[in-house]
């Protein structure tokens, strides 16, 4: 999967990454993964129903994965939730 077919969701409104996920798949792209950590993490679930109910009803959830990720932070390590969402057709 190239890098051009993932969307990693930050803070900015869901529409935003809405918008990239159809754009990707409008480009031809088979698969698109919506990444996320932290409290982006129920932003990245909106962002893969709106985009699936709303966008691209021929797309479906191929898979979830869930993760922890150390972060190295001004005050030490801290651990941090992750989820990755597979979008296909």
């Amino acid at each position: 999967m190239a890098e051009d077919e993932v969307v990693f969701i930050g803070n900015k409104p869901v529409m935003n990454y809405v918008l990239a996920v159809v754009t990707q798949f409008n480009s031809g792209a088979k698969d698109v993964k919506i990444m996320a950590r932290g409290r982006a993490i129920s932003r990245a679930v909106d962002v893969a129903e709106v985009s699936r109910s709303r966008f691209l009803p021929d797309v479906r959830v191929m898979g979830i994965q869930i993760s922890t990720e150390t972060l190295n932070t001004d005050r030490g390590e801290a651990n941090v939730s992750a989820i990755e969402i597979t979008l296909g057709k």
